[in-house]
């Protein structure tokens, strides 16, 4: 499974939200609205999207 890989993108700003959840979009690779990043597929990183699975969309 660690073979797959997952992009994500930050399609909704990180203002107002908590900080933890503003911790774990810089701990996926987003900067900025729109910037994705391509991550392994693991159950640690499925866990961090669903976590700010508002903030973001994933990609395959």
């Amino acid at each position: 499974m660690a073979d797959k890989k997952i992009t994500v993108k930050l399609v909704k700003s990180v203002i107002g939200t908590k900080q933890d959840h503003r911790a774990t979009v810089r701990g996926l690779g987003l900067g900025r609205i729109n910037s994705s990043a391509t991550l392994e597929d693991t159950p640690a990183v499925r866990g961090m999207i669903r976590k700010v699975a508002y903030l973001v969309k994933v990609e395959g």
